[in-house]
């Protein structure tokens, strides 16, 4: 099952077992899966006289497996079908943890989960392609692992169709607990406890209010974000990065193909590159954190304040705003009330769940060509929808569209309608724009790929001079209008919203930065001495 290379991958992981751990596998006769599944366990085994298998489990799924601690049976996580692809390393991570290898966490945050009280049953659907699963499975393997009142089942949805199809999961990552819906899409262990811990919030509310002002504070956690904070870190001065979640839209990006001098990567690996690099210096990281206000400095050299979704405010003598853009909404009927339920943005991650079916996507630039071109290869059909009277995408990717027996393209079309059941999508209507006649398509999902919206509805009463499509004004140097205050990447006016540019404009914004402290009186400190005096 595991390749040479990937067998000697995981003898050097395994060689940091401290506990002897076992998989108990549950399999059916005859099925391909199951065979599969031996496979790997018995290959896993054969590399560590720590770890054992045995095929006797009595599980309601199969294939599935268990992975416990030998010594402690309650510390355990289920995988149901096979954690390949984008879920190897939340299988290496499961077996490490299993076998007491510490996790690379903060003791808080095993403290709080070993505090959770109650029984907490929890189902959590992946697909092997999803690139926003692993920090799901991983956190839930995490918590099951150390805390016996936590049970984890980790399923591959598409070995468990019926299953998928009969709970209407249609996006994922997708988690129940105790058989209830809980949560969709990409989350962070320290989101999870949040939710089951009501205290978690006033906790972490308390920690940021106590810090001390910054220097500079990067608002957003994404490739502009983290070389401003790079640069500003690397001139000496106290940096922060609050940030929704670090990584930014890299953690929905599948391939990189286009960062110069390296070949290929994806997203969530740059996005840990990243981090790691941010990690290197003496930078406070504020995840999880979303900013709600900006309250601009009342004189030059004062403190900025930013206040948080929690209560809890921040303060720095110099912001650099780096807050990106998120997938626009269509804005019609439906959309929100059927998003999860057959409307998805996200071709990547919820393509696998609609092997075989009818899906539409709405979009003709490249990002929809794209995306139309990847589910052609999954699903049954696909019918690209475009308002424009023609593709805007590259000739190159229309043509391979084109191509493809199982799509159809309809252009000039305006989406009016998402249309569904009651639970979940079954169609759209577009109007013709050439002859207002309106259409309907029966259909079982919908991708939605009409390009990006500026993050800054938060800054429109802040002063801070935004444009008609709500993006940050700056000017070759990357400042706004207001003084110590420097925007950088998809949130502002620089065209061409890349990977790379962002990363040039966040340096450029630490930069000047940089230049903006060394030139500006620190007023608030000299106030102080003054008064000391």
């Amino acid at each position: 099952m595991l390749d040479p290379a990937m067998q000697q991958q995981l003898k050097t992981y395994l060689a940091n077992l401290r506990e002897p751990i076992e998989l108990v596998a549950t399999l059916a006769e005859g099925d391909p899966n199951s065979m599969k599944t031996r496979d790997l366990l018995e290959d896993i085994a054969a590399l560590h006289p720590m770890v054992s298998a045995a095929f006797d489990g009595t599980a309601s799924r199969a294939p599935s497996f268990l992975i416990r601690r030998a010594s402690d049976h309650d510390a355990a996580v289920t995988f149901a079908g096979l954690p390949m692809g984008h879920e190897f390393t939340s299988l290496v991570l499961a077996l490490l943890w299993a076998g007491g290898h510490p996790p690379k966490v903060d003791a808080e945050v095993i403290d709080t989960i070993r505090g959770l009280d109650g029984a907490f049953e929890f189902e959590m659907y992946f697909s092997l392609s999803c690139q926003n699963c692993p920090d799901v499975v991983q956190a839930l393997a995490l918590m099951a692992i150390h805390n016996p009142r936590i049970s984890a089942t980790l399923i591959e949805g598409g070995a468990f169709k019926d299953e998928v199809d009969s709970r209407q999961v249609m996006a994922v990552p997708s988690i129940f607990l105790n058989g209830e819906p809980f949560a969709n899409g990409r989350m962070e262990v320290a989101e999870i406890l949040a939710k089951l811990d009501s205290g978690a919030g006033d906790k972490a509310a308390a920690k940021i209010a106590a810090k001390e002002p910054f220097e500079v504070l990067v608002i957003g956690g994404g490739p502009a974000g983290a070389s401003a904070a790079i640069y500003t870190a690397r001139k000496g001065f106290r940096t922060g990065v609050a940030a929704e979640r670090f990584g930014g839209q890299l953690l929905d990006t599948m391939g990189v193909e286009n960062l110069p001098s390296v070949t290929y990567t994806e997203g969530p690996k740059l996005a840990a590159q990243l981090e790691a690099h941010v990690g290197d210096y003496d930078i406070d990281v504020i995840n999880l954190q979303r900013a709600e206000k900006l309250i601009p400095a009342a004189r030059e050299g004062g403190y900025h304040e930013i206040v948080l979704a929690n209560g809890a405010s921040l303060k720095a003598r110099s912001l650099i705003v780096t807050t990106g853009a998120r997938w626009r909404q269509l804005g019609v009927p439906g959309e929100d009330k059927y998003r999860n339920k057959g409307v998805a943005y996200c071709p990547h991650c919820d393509g696998p769940l609609f092997k075989g079916k009818r899906v539409a996507v709405i979009g003709g630039g490249n990002s929809g060509v794209e995306a139309a071109i990847d589910l052609a290869n999954i699903v049954g059909h696909v019918t690209l929808v475009e308002f424009d009277s023609k593709l805007r995408a590259d000739e190159v990717l229309q043509a391979k569209l084109r191509s493809m027996s199982n799509v159809d393209i309809i252009t000039s079309a305006k989406t009016t309608e998402m249309t569904g059941d009651g639970e979940k999508v079954n169609g759209l209507t577009y109007q013709d724009t050439g002859s207002g006649e309106e259409h309907h398509v029966e259909l079982d999902g919908v991708f939605i790929q009409i390009g990006l919206v500026p993050n800054t509805e938060w800054l429109r009463d802040s002063g801070l001079e935004l444009t008609k499509f709500g993006e940050i004004a700056i000017n070759d140097r990357a400042a706004t209008n207001i003084p110590g205050i420097f925007a950088a990447g998809d949130v502002t006016t620089v065209p061409y919203k890349q990977i790379v540019i962002a990363m040039g404009e966040g340096s450029k914004a630490g930069l000047t930065a940089f230049d903006y402290l060394i030139r500006t009186e620190p007023v608030e400190e000299i106030a102080q001495a003054f008064q000391a005096a």
